[in-house]
């Protein structure tokens, strides 16, 4: 049987080591390292999927645990599917929920069978197990599909995350033989282990012998530093397969999109851009601009005078904090659309400069330009 999704391998960096390639799924081909929007209700907030056509989102991704709420994945199917439901034809993501369940669920209960949990929306009792998240994920119908993972808390006890590692290990396997559709929807492993070196290793070497047809990195960004977070993936991304796309997951501030293509990393996903945007918050080529800030009140400029972005060519700094001080949609509209459109156009220059074997060289003009080798204007 023909994988349903695989790597293709085009150019390593030979001043960097990272890697240019194309991920060819079911809906179209993703050309990588490629941000990832977050859709969590089957919708980029505020967008709609001809905007991110336009902005040219290769793949975008759906939460398997808020779309098991609400409206049901019984639904989606009935509908056709997840592409169809949202009328999305390019290729889609569903994370596990795993991260959900752990982050947001209240009274939960992990057990070897799977979590016990109560619904963040109305206090239902609920169950996911590696089972469950298959099903769900089957009949949302996405492209690549996640095992269910534990994602432990950071800062953890040792012992703890390793019960918690090799749980995950134990469970990717059962996700793998419930998986029902590996004909047209691959399933990506989840490699756990913390902040610990070893762990990693040992989840890695677990997930590996299963012949996933990807490997996520889960369990970073979760309130360690941007250091150490750039430690494990030295350390985690050269145990993973070369011919097989990596994914960490969670990761979207433009200094780890970065420096996570310079180890290798392959796609990311983040709520950063979408989440910032509706409070005013936008990235542009000088680094982070708060638009809603006084000071843009008579700013009749762009957003960013190097950005031709749909916002950037037809709005004003001063509209845009008229419309966020209003609270108006249509400003978290524009915002959004910016910061989305800055990290794809981002991860385009991240591929040119991998062809052109000097990622290192955009990285240093980069941070200069935005302001993040003084720290001052990071995320």
């Amino acid at each position: 049987m023909a994988a349903a999704v695989t790597y293709e391998h085009i150019k390593t960096c030979k001043q960097s080591g990272a890697r240019l390639g194309r991920v060819h799924t079911p809906h179209g081909v993703i050309d990588t390292p490629t941000f990832m929007p977050v859709g969590t209700l089957a919708t980029v907030k505020t967008m709609s999927p001809e905007e991110l056509k336009a902005m040219d989102a290769h793949i975008i991704l759906s939460n398997t645990y808020h779309l098991f709420l609400r409206p049901g994945h019984d639904i989606v199917k009935e509908a056709g599917g997840l592409h169809k439901f949202m009328n999305w034809d390019r290729p889609i993501l569903t994370d596990s929920g795993g991260f959900q369940v752990f982050s947001l669920a209240e009274m939960r209960k992990i057990t070897e069978e799977g979590v016990h949990f109560r619904s963040h929306l109305n206090g239902d009792k609920l169950f996911i197990s590696p089972e469950v998240a298959m099903e769900i994920q089957n009949a949302l119908g996405s492209d690549i599909m996640m095992a269910f993972d534990e994602c432990p808390p950071y800062p953890a006890e040792y012992e703890y995350v390793k019960q918690s590692t090799e749980r995950t290990s134990r469970w990717a396997e059962r996700c793998l033989k419930s998986h029902a559709r590996p004909e047209d929807q691959a399933l990506f492993a989840i490699v756990q282990g913390g902040m610990h070196e070893d762990l990693r290793r040992q989840s890695a070497r677990d997930l590996t012998s299963m012949d996933f047809p990807g490997y996520a990195i889960g369990g970073l960004s979760v309130g360690e530093s941007k250091q150490l977070m750039y430690e494990v993936l030295d350390h985690t991304v050269p145990l993973l397969p070369n011919n097989k796309p990596r994914y960490l997951m969670g990761v979207g501030s433009p200094d780890a999109l970065i420096e996570g293509s310079i180890r290798g990393v392959d796609m990311f996903d983040c709520v950063l851009p979408t989440r910032i945007a509706r409070n005013g918050t936008t990235m542009t080529s000088q680094g982070r601009l708060v638009v809603r800030n006084a000071q843009y009140a008579r700013d009749y400029g762009p957003l960013d005078p190097e950005c031709d972005c749909y916002t950037c060519r037809n709005y004003s700094r001063a509209y845009l904090r008229h419309l966020i001080k209003s609270d108006e949609t249509f400003g978290m509209r524009l915002t959004t659309y910016h910061n989305l459109h800055f990290l794809l156009n981002l991860m385009r220059g991240v591929r040119q400069s991998i062809m052109e074997d000097r990622l290192l060289d955009f990285r240093d003009e980069f941070f200069d330009k935005y302001g993040l080798h003084d720290n001052k204007k990071g995320f």
